[in-house]
């Protein structure tokens, strides 16, 4: 199982440009054990399943690792993850780590 690499901050206050690089290190963990074709810099743009080419499978063992590295259980990934009872198609970093940071 994927291990992350750094914490995001876990005082009140957290804000996005100070998780955004927590998120970074964990997805770079990620794509160490992934074979994929993506080896740009991994930015707020970059999307999970079209550019790092993550599957349903990894979305998955990356909320466990985030909710580990937030040091919180049962965040409600759903809200991000879903919309009108569907999956969405495809998730920005900056928007996981917009989610995250609230």
């Amino acid at each position: 199982m994927h291990q992350a690499l750094a914490q995001p901050p876990t005082t009140p206050g957290r804000d996005a440009d100070s998780t955004l690089p927590s998120i970074v290190a964990i997805l770079e963990d990620f794509l160490q054990d992934m074979e994929t074709d993506f080896d740009g810099e991994i930015t707020r743009q970059t999307r999970l399943l079209s550019d790092l080419g993550f599957e349903s499978i990894d979305i998955i063992q990356l909320v466990v690792a985030i909710e580990e590295a937030l040091g919180q259980q049962s965040v409600p990934f759903e809200r991000l993850l879903m919309h009108d009872g569907r999956y969405v198609e495809d998730l920005s970093v900056g928007q996981l780590v917009d989610f995250v940071a609230t």
